[in-house]
């Protein structure tokens, strides 16, 4: 076996059967599921249990990146959204038209992502303009969390049946 054989061994690009793949998955869901609007999860806690400055280092945390999320949605949202529409269908039918897999995983990684970042930037308005603060903001940091572990859970649910799904129909060796 030469140096280009055990390359591209290691970096298999039918994904559903290469572990990378699903290592990936579950990392992208941790990180997502651990910060909350770029505020790690652990502040949330400890700003519920202790208040004081672990709560003010929260709320401006909060407050820096919620300004900062709908200043770029404000300023070019609507291009954001038009070249991510275009990827996203590009990345589709390339997936499931020409029924490519390493599209396929793709897509099935950064679709629920759209719905975070949506979901990400409805809370971020809420937020700013309710006013949140103490305990309300940190009610709605955790209700967003919910509904972002709640998406990656299906997301994962329906990867993990399209992969079964293509390892099966396909076989594992490609055959």
């Amino acid at each position: 076996m030469d140096w280009y054989s055990a390359v591209f061994e290691l970096i298999d690009m039918r994904s559903f059967s290469n572990l990378w793949y699903w290592i990936a998955l579950a990392a992208v869901w941790s990180q997502t599921s651990r910060y909350v609007l770029g505020v790690p999860y652990d502040m949330i806690q400890r700003a519920g249990r202790y208040g004081g400055q672990p709560e003010v280092d929260m709320e401006d945390l909060v407050r820096i990146n919620c300004n900062r999320l709908i200043y770029v949605a404000d300023t070019s949202g609507l291009w954001i959204v038009g070249l991510m529409m275009m990827l996203l269908t590009s990345v589709a039918l390339v997936a499931f038209a020409y029924d490519v897999e390493f599209a396929q995983a793709v897509f099935l990684l950064g679709a629920p992502m759209v719905l975070v970042g949506v979901l990400s930037l409805n809370t971020a308005r809420t937020i700013r303009a309710r006013e949140l603060s103490g305990k309300p903001l940190r009610k709605t940091l955790r209700r967003h969390r919910t509904f972002t572990q709640f998406i990656g859970m299906i997301a994962i649910f329906v990867t993990a049946l399209w992969g079964m799904y293509q390892n099966m129909t396909i076989g594992a060796l490609g055959l």
